[in-house]
């Protein structure tokens, strides 16, 4: 994440502190920094984690006779509390669209977006997100411990919490030996957990991930598979993107399958097994006209 999205993030999340609470919302909610928002500033409990309706994002041509594209036609899609969902699709498909828009990134040209029951346009519904983002761009004459000190300060935790935090996140992606080293040392398969961690580091109740094992070896997906299968023990909901169908499979309990950025798919895994008589992998495959 750039320096001035994070900048950018640190100025919404502090304004959506100091905000005064609507008519309708509870005065005894708990901190923020370390409990669930479910049922407080607005948040109803049996609302869907997250909801999509007819979204439409269309980029515009930039040059004389470009033509607009659409990434996002139409989609619409619920999530809900305590599910791993699976966001499939070929290069291209809009998944990476969605959840921009879903991160405050790029604005819907129509259509609707809900966290939590809140508009996304609204600062307050990033507030419980940890994100990845498919490429990492963290500061590497940095070590671990101050990497997640500087995410926790954008997140306003305060000091004793910070601490708390950093040591259950990194017990949690296994880097606890390599706290103190600085990330440019890290492998390939560290630096992921390391992004994990600061995923983390806020003690979210959704994780946004968008291709969270690309470019690891088996040993560095299997890691990142128990890390989401330990956050599903534990209440999260977790939105990812993969191109690793297997391990979707696995993990996952329903999944999206967009094509040209247009849902063609929906549901769980077992029951599109059933239906279609195929596996994952095939139906994907048949989904975007492969074969």
């Amino acid at each position: 994440m750039s320096t001035q999205i994070l900048e950018r993030e640190k100025s919404e999340v502090a304004s959506s502190r100091t905000r005064e609470p609507r008519r309708d919302e509870g005065t005894n909610c708990p901190d923020p920094a370390s409990k669930s928002l479910a049922g407080c500033m607005g948040y109803p409990q049996s609302a869907a984690v997250i909801e999509i309706k007819d979204l439409r994002v269309v980029y515009r041509g930039k040059g004389t006779g470009q033509p607009d594209r659409t990434a996002v036609n139409g989609l619409s899609l619920s999530v809900q509390p305590g599910e791993v969902f699976g966001f499939l699709g070929p290069n291209g498909a809009g998944k990476t669209t969605t959840m921009n828009v879903l991160l405050g990134f790029v604005n819907a040209t129509s259509g609707e977006a809900r966290l939590f029951g809140t508009d996304v346009r609204e600062p307050i519904a990033r507030q419980r997100i940890g994100y990845l983002p498919e490429l990492t761009y963290y500061y590497r004459f940095l070590s671990a411990e101050e990497l997640l000190r500087f995410y926790a300060r954008i997140f306003r935790i305060p000091r004793p919490e910070t601490e708390r935090r950093i040591d259950e996140v990194l017990k949690l992606v296994e880097l606890e030996h390599a706290r103190r080293r600085l990330i440019r040392t890290y492998s390939k398969g560290m630096q992921q957990r390391v992004g994990l961690a600061q995923a983390l580091i806020n003690n979210p109740d959704l994780l946004i991930f968008d291709e969270p094992t690309s470019g690891l070896d088996p040993v560095g997906r299997m890691k990142v598979r128990e890390i989401i299968q330990r956050l599903k023990n534990e209440g999260k909901t977790v939105f990812f993107s993969s191109h690793e169908l297997g391990e979707v499979e696995t993990v996952c309990d329903r999944v999206a399958i967009l094509h040209q950025g247009e849902l063609k798919v929906e549901g769980r895994i077992a029951d599109l097994v059933r239906q279609h008589q195929l596996n994952l992998e095939q139906i994907f495959l048949k989904v975007i006209g492969y074969v």
